[in-house]
């Protein structure tokens, strides 16, 4: 550990250890849930036990327990506890959600085993959409940095009705903070391993009466977890990212309200995550990128038209250039001079340019208290949606005659409604409906061209009842859909050139509520999820025994998949001084029917059909879990400890190589002193391999005559950090 973090770290603790600090105001483990005076009082009311927290992803402020889907909400505090400056650094609390690395950061994200899992040169539907702020972000997860965040809101099961063909898989939702009242603000800094710097701060305010600001911005650096030994650098695999935030809320008058959003991150982070040898150490000559500067704007108003309804529009633009780029023999000119292998060695640079630009318009009319049908026992919501986007990629490979160039346009226009209808005092039916209509346009230089445009419907239809004024129980199908589209590489067989819309029927049951006096919050859900004509990626493998293996990528379409199981999630204030929370996804997903005859097993000129029903599909973990403690050992210092797990799952339906199972333990030690929190934190404390990535039956090593053997990018290993924040 760098010597000025050890120094840092004991000194800090040795503070806390004593006691030394004496603060103004005290803040107890229970601040995190838990409204209490400083004398740490037990006599609370139920219903003041636990924060109310609010879900926004469902175009209506709701409470969380009055929802009748699969919802998880990670909150501010979760991300300081947590110490997460990226949303892959808090999936793993969440059931049944999974990501894929393969670069810099999780940039692909998998619920209920639906996600994608890589994207090169193809063009890309993405299964799980990511709104930022409203604004879409859907396909790069890379600017899903945690600066400033509110809440981060994960939508499970197909979000049809109100988010179309972008939410096949379900929806994360990143809202950041809102304009204060009153001038308020803060400063963070820490440091960690790994040469790792973060700096942070944060204004907010008025500027007149009607009109409030919020301004963020944050600086993450690490010389990531990777040495380069060829180069002799420790920062190949690097971390750089600035974000900046903006917020102006403005109440022009009692019935207009605007909200304007601003959005900058510029991501210039290095990618060197394989080895030959299968560990931490690579022997790169040319270490890749993953860049990413992206630029956004968001407009939200809202108009009470009418005392029976308002009208909402969200006008939102993003603009991101994007590189990928990798050492593709990850190894040195001259590895086998003078060895056996001398004359094998190949050496490759892969690089991927893409620039997307993305507009939406969203208008909606929602109804208010006074406007509802039906003798005033049916709240409605109808709303038209556009949605233009233009991505164009360059690609600059090392063995192509000429550089390859693509252009894909797709343009998505919907009309949308939903219903909540009040049938009794305690039971509710919603019913909701969406119509949309997508037109993709795709070119690329190798004469590749195909518009395809196509009519697609999605929906839902639940029941919610009130059992007691604490507990609510629920059932739910909904409709989903992906849209079909074509394969761009140019060898591919005709047969496989395009592939077809996938549509997914969820059938889901749940129960969410408060118990024992309001201490215990809880929802279980159960679900089953068929899948038709389930778009699944696959590749065509050719290993010629005299050179590396080389892999044509390409989407096919399984006749069949199931995808089924439950989830849990708790949290238990057991006392004023402890609290439990935890999570558990079980998940079993499988091809039903699918037979892929591209498969290539040894020969690339006689491919083998392989029947692939019945077994697991990929990033898919039979169970994940999350269980933690939070402990108020003073008024002021609190220590958290939490354990996170996951079983073994295939890395691609192509071939048999497998994660392994894993257990990480994390811990926090905060120290509250007037308006500075103080703290000292370390993860992955038993230094546990996570893989990441992966690659099965994959030949990169000339050492060994490119025999085929599992390929591993793993992430985070044991780390310790120091934080400190400062509220005013």
């Amino acid at each position: 550990m760098n010597t000025s973090i050890k120094t840092s770290l004991l000194a800090l603790a040795l503070l806390v250890s004593h006691g030394s600090f004496a603060a103004d105001d005290t803040e107890t483990l229970a601040d995190d849930t838990v409204e209490k005076t400083t004398e740490q009082s037990t006599e609370h009311a139920p219903e003041e036990a636990f924060e109310e927290i609010v879900v926004t992803a469902d175009f209506r402020d709701v409470s969380l327990l009055n929802t009748g889907n699969s919802i998880s909400v990670i909150n501010s505090k979760t991300l300081a506890r947590r110490e997460a400056h990226h949303l892959e650094q808090v999936l793993n609390l969440v059931p049944n959600v999974n990501y894929s690395s393969g670069a810099s950061r999780g940039r692909f994200i998998q619920i209920r085993g639906i996600g994608e899992r890589s994207q090169f040169i193809e063009p890309l539907n993405p299964s799980v959409g990511i709104l930022i702020d409203g604004i879409d972000f859907s396909g790069i997860g890379g600017a899903a940095t945690t600066l400033d965040l509110q809440q981060i809101e994960i939508l499970r099961g197909p979000q049809g009705t109100l988010y179309g063909a972008n939410a096949l898989a379900g929806l994360i939702n990143l809202a950041s903070n809102d304009p204060t009242e009153s001038f308020e603000g803060n400063f963070e800094t820490s440091i960690a391993e790994y040469e790792t710097r973060t700096v942070n701060g944060v204004v907010s305010g008025p500027v007149t009466e009607n009109l409030g600001y919020r301004f963020a911005i944050q600086q993450h650096k690490s010389d990531g977890y990777t040495d380069n030994d060829f180069l002799n650098r420790h920062d190949t695999n690097n971390i750089d990212e600035q974000t900046i935030r903006g917020k102006l809320n403005w109440q022009v008058n009692d019935e207009l309200q605007v909200k304007l959003t601003g959005f900058y991150m510029d991501a210039d982070n290095g990618y060197d995550g394989f080895s030959l040898d299968n560990t931490r150490h690579t022997l790169s000559d040319q270490p890749g990128h993953d860049r990413q500067e992206s630029t956004a704007v968001g407009i939200e108003t809202t108009w009470q038209a009418t005392e029976q309804f308002d009208v909402v529009s969200v006008v939102s633009y993003a603009g991101s250039n994007l590189e990928y780029s990798y050492d593709e023999d990850w190894s040195y000119d001259g590895i086998c001079s003078g060895e056996p292998c001398d004359g094998w060695a190949y050496s490759s640079f892969d690089n991927y340019l893409r620039d997307r630009e993305t507009s939406t318009v969203d208008l909606r009319l929602v109804s208010r208290e006074e406007g509802k049908f039906f003798g005033d026992t049916t709240d409605w919501l109808f709303g038209i949606y556009y949605r233009d986007q233009d991505e164009s990629l360059l690609r600059e490979y090392t063995y192509a005659v000429s550089d390859f160039t693509s252009d894909f346009e797709t343009e998505n226009h919907a009309i949308y409604g939903q219903l909540g209808s009040q049938l009794t005092d305690n039971l509710k039916l919603i019913t909701g409906l969406r119509l949309e209509y997508r037109d993709a346009d795709y070119r690329d230089s190798n004469n590749v061209d195909n518009d395809k445009g196509e009519r697609l419907w999605g929906g839902r239809l639940g029941l919610e009842y009130n059992v007691t004024d604490n507990t609510m129980i629920y059932g739910l199908v909904s409709r989903g859909y992906k849209a079909g589209g074509v394969n761009s590489n140019p060898s591919l067989d005709n047969s496989v050139r395009k592939f077809d819309t996938e549509y997914m029927w969820n059938f889901e049951t749940g129960v969410k509520g408060d118990w024992l006096d309001g201490t215990l919050q809880a929802q279980l859900a159960l679900f089953y999820q068929k899948r038709r004509k389930m778009q699944v990626k696959q590749s065509l493998v050719e290993c010629p025994g005299e050179g590396a293996c080389t892999f044509t990528d390409f989407i096919d379409n399984a006749e069949k998949g199931a995808n089924y199981g439950a989830e849990l999630e708790f949290t238990w204030l057991a006392s004023d001084f402890a609290q439990f929370y935890g999570s558990l996804g079980l998940l079993r997903a499988t091809f039903r029917e699918y037979e892929s005859f591209t498969h290539v097993d040894v020969d690339p000129e006689d491919p083998v059909a392989k029947d692939l029903s019945g077994h697991e599909q990929a990033h898919a973990p039979s169970y994940q879990f999350a269980v933690g403690v939070e402990l108020a050992l003073t008024h002021n210092l609190t220590a958290g400890l939490e354990i996170e797990g996951k079983e073994s799952f295939y890395l691609s339906p192509r071939h048999n190589a497998k994660t392994n199972r894993y257990e990480l333990v994390n811990a926090r030690l905060n120290y509250r002193l007037a308006d500075w929190d103080l703290s000292i934190w370390g993860r992955n404390l038993t230094d546990k391999d996570v893989i990441v990535r992966g690659f099965g039956s994959f030949g990169n090593d000339p050492r060994k005559f490119y025999a085929t053997e599992p390929y591993f990018q793993y992430g985070e290993p044991r780390i310790f950090g120091a934080t400190a924040k400062y509220h005013f």
